[in-house]
């Protein structure tokens, strides 16, 4: 039993980064409907660049807050220079890939492609109450910090102007321009919010794993991408909703069987949802009035 509430913990942890990493796959889909392949390749750019700043200043906190400004940036940045320029979903993918290949072989020639450690701003030793261990610090940090940016995001869709315009520009374009809303402009912005948020959820991943390459965020990308299509893709509560579930099941699945079954657990959970649920476990209704 104590090894169930343990990895359980350690599961829900896990699985708000996943969250969040499959909610600006969500808000990329609602706003421009392409699927980001290059979210991965965008959160290291930015995840080098608060590396840099942490060591120049010494505090992650500034580190982080330079990796989510510089993901924003960037995302603003390939919306205009590149993504603005795909007419169809395909051609979407086709650049997104193409940008994956790019980002990943200007970092491995100029950071090479050792890991470079990341250590967590709290401590990751977990804590023990009555003999049971409940998760750390960094894992309570971690869900802290994913479920307060969801919920900010919750509300600046649902209770700011800019939120309003970014979901008419999203689901009726045409409608928008005619009254007003600049539909260029707000998909830009949506860009950059994602990769804000993609930017933070690989922050937020790296001191758990091996640490900072170019290709650290590869998987996250595929276990975030099938988060996304679990919850729906159109579905920001499914994203949390999937987030978790995934998480906490590749965390008993590595617990109880080993490692080496994850991904076989995550493509079974996968397969099923898509045959009795194709549109994912939260879409519809819901998507529409998030």
């Amino acid at each position: 039993m104590d090894r169930f509430v343990f990895l359980v913990g350690t599961g829900v942890a896990r699985g708000t980064v996943l969250a969040l990493f499959a909610l600006s796959l969500v808000l990329i889909w609602r706003a421009a409907r392409i699927v980001n392949f290059a979210a991965g390749a965008m959160a290291v750019v930015a995840a080098y660049v608060a590396v840099a700043v942490a060591t120049a200043t010494g505090g992650w906190w500034w580190g982080a807050l330079a990796g989510v400004v510089a993901g924003g940036v960037l995302g603003g940045v390939v919306e205009r220079g590149v993504m603005r320029y795909a007419t169809t979903p395909l051609g979407g993918v086709i650049l997104a890939i193409g940008l994956v290949m790019v980002l990943q072989s200007v970092l491995g020639i100029l950071a090479g492609p050792q890991y470079v450690p990341v250590a967590p701003p709290v401590s990751d030793a977990p804590w023990s109450v009555a003999g049971v261990p409940l998760g750390s610090p960094y894992d309570l940090l971690v869900v802290v910090v994913a479920l307060g940016l969801m919920l900010g995001l919750r509300l600046l869709f649902t209770r700011t102007t800019l939120g309003l315009q970014l979901r008419a520009s999203a689901f009726a374009p045409e409608v928008s321009r005619l009254l007003g809303v600049r539909v260029a402009r707000m998909r830009t912005v949506a860009w950059a919010l994602a990769s804000a948020v993609a930017a933070l959820a690989a922050l937020l991943l790296l001191p758990t794993e091996l640490g900072l390459n170019p290709h650290a965020t590869d998987v996250l990308f595929v276990l975030a991408f099938t988060v996304a299509v679990v919850g729906g893709l159109d579905s920001p509560g499914g994203a949390l909703v999937a987030g978790l579930g995934v998480g906490v099941l590749m965390s008993l699945v590595t617990g109880y069987v080993g490692a080496g079954a994850t991904p076989v657990a995550v493509l079974a959970m996968l397969v099923l949802v898509l045959l009795v649920r194709p549109q994912g476990l939260v879409a519809g209704v819901e998507a529409r009035s998030a």
